[in-house]
């Protein structure tokens, strides 16, 4: 009898097929793309990457993604592992999973115990989704009878370079807003986004203001994946891309477009190509694409069809500063769901828990010196031990032990008050005094993990084989649990690169870049845009908002005037140049820099004698190189000016490419960063500036943190005065008691 359940899942591919092609309407007429992706379980497992599997804890998984305009026609998994050579031969398998569906198993053999060993298993390409889970299962036997889940000798480990092969084809998509931003950035691609950013010719001044306003949104939306927009002039890109254009200058492309009656966001497939998808962002004239770019970042919502005017787009109230979204608040007790990134972020189940955790963003001129702590009241929910057997919640912060709470048995419930010490001193890297905790020059992990003692009984005295397994726990954070940033001043030591690349400080002390300004050069060729871009892009990603109030203009002494941060792309203006010259400049392909007397050596305190200028020394060479520069404003003591220098096309691209590179930027710090071929040089060198207020007695305290060595003396010397000056009362008082006698 012919079973109906063989053809079930051939039917609903057909009928979801169907239903797709009639949804997306006619199938363009040239093949579809095809692409192959390997990943590697380093890029798709936790840090770092490797599974190690063990008989108490047999399963290992690595997950990936697939673009909501991809679907996968062919998949498998090349598996590089190393098995104990303790184990049974044939009793012991890997079993591999795609979504909770078997996908195949290997039996291990002799030969293979103790030896890295390699197998590949093909995946069934139907069983993909838009979020898949692989999962690779040990069954593991090292005897026959009365064998411990516990045991050492029960092991295998999965090398983090196996991977994953896939081969996708790439679906027809509708011109249609509604989806955006499909299929321009997609979540479900873990990759870094790259979108190029197309213009008609020379780029005016609103076009690029306009232009970051969009990267800007879109670094809100691409997070933690990162963002490079390149920039072509007259040029079709080959691949999804953004067209800006006038009804008076467009791209050759673009000449038979009809001219549109007001700032219009349109989606249009490629001449070239109908797989590839244009945003157009078209106006009567460039104040027209600057409120089309702010109303498509305020008003993603509203979009729908394959066009829309935008008929208004009305500020109704200022942002205020260190409100960015991405940021902690400062002005009460935040709640944990509040910090969470997605539902049951602070809930666990199962026999063995993995730490849940919570991102903190902290402001960073968020002044914490002197400070006991960051107040926080924990609440939790779990399965109660059986017995007092050492169980307890362990608290750690960036992955450093802060406190441990015991699980009481019959107790299901709690409730703690927790203090999260601080990162002591100025969080430059340059600290007086090193403490495991929060930083305000990167993103903070708390986290949490309940370690449940595990009994496993096997075997006894007659012979019989009792095994007792734990049961699975069940823990949960209180989304009700609150951690207390209000309070706290705001006071900074500049220049601080550190804190520009990291969070785009001082720029993003107003989410919306209101209080900032960039300075380009009159005639911006396309890679320094780029500059522009990338970094109000990589700004974007950290605040979590558009750069709807960022100034753009080309004239340095209209600039120079004006009570707002600077970000200075291209050339340092002469009076930089003179007796004010700066501690690094580039002029053509010469370059001189200030070294200091102490070189920048992470940890260690830098006083004010270790940054004065030793040397200058200046070179002519014919190699790319680029400088990251932080100055105080000219004309505003309390305004900060980042330059963004290099000495060419080639140096333009070093520059893009450490903006882009998430382990190149976090080696920028100091005053002055050095960008060559091998890497980035950060110097500490030159006079220091304060941004920010402190009164009096913190400023003393401040002094003492960064010269402990003063505090001791002072101490001492307290101690020394007292102790002499209660010798002479003492003194005193037996020479009283004397005469009276």
């Amino acid at each position: 009898m012919m079973k109906p359940q063989r053809y079930l899942i051939p039917l609903l591919l057909m009928t979801q097929s169907a239903l797709a092609a009639e949804a997306s309407g006619p199938l363009p007429p040239v093949p579809a793309p095809v692409r192959s992706q390997d990943l590697s379980f380093e890029q798709m497992s936790s840090s770092p990457g490797t599974l190690s599997l063990r008989g108490n804890a047999p399963d290992g998984q690595a997950d990936f993604t697939v673009r909501r305009d991809e679907v996968v026609t062919r998949a498998s998994l090349d598996l590089d592992f190393t098995p104990s050579p303790s184990l049974l031969p044939l009793l012991s398998q890997i079993k591999v999973y795609l979504n909770d569906e078997l996908m195949g198993v290997t039996a291990l053999t002799k030969e293979q115990m103790g030896e890295r060993t390699h197998a590949r298993i093909e995946l069934d390409p139907r069983y993909a989704k838009d979020f898949n889970r692989i999962k690779v299962s040990f069954v593991g036997h090292y005897q026959k009878v009365c064998e411990n889940p516990a045991s050492d000798t029960l092991w295998l480990n999965v090398n983090r370079d196996s991977k994953l092969s896939l081969q996708l084809q790439t679906l027809p998509v509708r011109n249609e807003l509604s989806f955006f931003p499909m299929p321009f950035l997609d979540v479900r691609d873990n990759g870094k986004l790259i979108l190029p950013m197309v213009f008609s010719g020379t780029v005016p001044l609103l076009q690029q203001q306009a232009a970051a306003v969009l990267a800007s949104w879109f670094g809100t939306k691409a997070q933690w994946r990162g963002q490079h927009f390149p920039v072509l002039i007259n040029q079709l890109p080959d691949r999804n891309g953004v067209i800006f254009a006038t009804n008076d200058a467009r791209p050759d492309f673009l000449v038979d477009y009809p001219k549109v009656k007001g700032p219009t966001i349109d989606m249009i497939s490629s001449p070239d190509n109908p797989y590839v998808k244009l945003l157009l962002i078209l106006g009567r004239d460039q104040q027209d694409l600057l409120t089309a770019a702010k109303g498509l970042a305020q008003g993603e919502v509203l979009l729908r069809g394959q066009s829309v005017l935008v008929d208004e787009v009305k500020p109704l109230a200022p942002r205020q500063p260190y409100d960015a979204p991405n940021w902690v608040r400062l002005d009460r007790k935040m709640r944990f769901d509040e910090l969470t990134d997605y539902p049951g972020q602070l809930q666990a189940t199962g026999s063995r828990l993995w730490p849940m955790s919570l991102t903190l963003r902290l402001p960073p001129d968020l002044y914490l010196l002197g400070s006991n702590g960051i107040k926080a009241d924990l609440k939790y929910h779990n399965t109660a031990p059986i017995q007092r057997d050492g169980s307890r919640l362990d608290v750690a912060v960036n992955g450093q032990f802060m406190k441990s709470f015991p699980l009481e048995p019959g107790e299901a419930k709690s409730e703690q008050l927790l203090t999260l010490p601080l990162w002591f001193a100025a969080d430059d890297d340059a600290t007086a005094l090193r403490m495991p905790g929060l930083k305000t020059t990167q993103s903070n992990s708390l986290s949490f993990s309940f370690e449940y003692a595990r009994e496993m009984k096997g075997g006894n005295e007659n012979g019989r084989c009792d095994l007792v397994m734990p049961p699975a726990h069940q823990v949960r954070i209180d989304d009700g649990s609150t951690i207390d940033f209000s309070g706290y001043r705001h006071f900074i030591e500049m220049p601080n690169l550190k804190a520009f690349a990291y969070a785009g400080f001082p720029f993003s002390r107003m989410a919306d870049l209101a209080d900032s300004q960039v300075v380009m050069p009159a005639r911006a060729h396309p890679a320094q845009i780029t500059t522009l871009l990338d970094a109000v892009g990589a700004i974007g990603a950290e605040t979590g908002y558009p750069a709807l109030s960022l100034r753009v203009l080309d004239d340095w002494e209209q600039a120079r005037t004006a009570d707002l941060d600077t970000l200075l792309i291209g050339t340092l203006p002469e009076e930089f140049q003179g007796d004010l010259a700066p501690d690094a400049l580039l002029q053509a392909t010469r370059s001189w820099v200030n070294e200091p007397t102490r070189q920048h050596q992470g940890d260690l305190l830098h006083s004010m004698a270790d940054r004065q200028p030793q040397a200058r020394v200046g070179m002519t060479g014919n190699r790319a190189i680029a400088v990251i520069l932080g100055l105080q404003s000219p004309t505003h003591e309390q305004r900060s000016l980042v330059a963004l220098l290099a000495d060419g096309p080639a140096g333009v691209t070093l520059l893009n490419n450490t903006l882009q590179n998430a382990t190149l930027r976090g080696q920028v710090a100091g005053s002055v960063a050095i960008i060559r071929e091998s890497g980035v040089k950060s110097l500490e060198v030159g006079e220091r500036y304060e941004v920010g207020y402190l009164p009096w007695w913190e400023r003393v305290w401040q002094l003492f943190a960064e010269y402990p060595l003063r505090l001791a003396g002072l101490t001492l010397l307290c101690m020394l005065v007292l102790g002499w000056g209660l010798r002479v009362l003492l003194a005193g008082a037996s020479r009283s008691r004397l005469k009276e006698d």
